[in-house]
């Protein structure tokens, strides 16, 4: 089976449920298991999350949008997030220490766990950022 499916959302925290939404509905058409499919949306609210609470730190509101867009070619799951926030350093994207008892920090240890790979691409055109997660399926 080969899907694409791409949607626009508002930067806000308003929108993370919209981004859960068209996940699971993505998800829905390819025949995983429940888990999974929860695993991945897990995946992308988080980088999503990110997106809106690193990318546009300081920003009280804006009327950017982020892409996401799935796809599905060859059993590679490919998940795209394209925003204009703040340039991201790959190298400066760590989660907290896992020892550290409190709430937050740990949305890119869940997907580095979730997905096979995480990979911030450059130079794409129009947009700051653009983030890969994949993962074999």
């Amino acid at each position: 089976m080969n899907l694409s499916e791409s949607k626009d959302f508002l930067v806000s925290t308003a929108s993370l449920k919209e981004v859960r939404v068209f996940s699971r509905d993505v998800f829905e058409k390819i025949n995983l298991p429940q888990d999974q499919k929860d695993e991945l949306v897990l995946a992308i609210a988080e980088a999503a999350q990110n997106i809106v609470k690193h990318g546009y730190k300081g920003i009280k509101e804006t009327s950017d949008r982020m892409e996401i867009k799935i796809s599905l070619k060859d059993g590679e799951l490919e998940i795209g997030f394209f925003d204009k926030g703040k340039k991201v350093v790959p190298e400066n994207v760590q989660h907290r220490k896992l020892d550290d008892i409190k709430p937050g920090g740990l949305g890119t240890f869940f997907i580095k766990q979730i997905m096979d790979n995480a990979v911030f691409k450059k130079d794409q055109t129009g947009w700051v950022n653009h983030l890969i997660l994949t993962k074999k399926i």
